[in-house]
């Protein structure tokens, strides 16, 4: 999702299309999001 995100907002940037960059930029949020915060038990996240 973090990957898609940053494709999409980096699409949206240089085409100068803004809904791409809105939704691009809240796929990035959302998937860094989900990937710190452990969702549905304790398992640790290796960086």
């Amino acid at each position: 999702m973090v990957v898609l995100g940053l494709i999409l907002l980096i699409i949206g940037l240089v085409a100068s299309i803004p809904i791409l960059t809105t939704i691009g930029a809240i796929l990035l949020v959302v998937g860094l999001i989900l990937n710190v915060v452990p969702i549905g038990g304790t398992r640790r996240r290796v960086y």
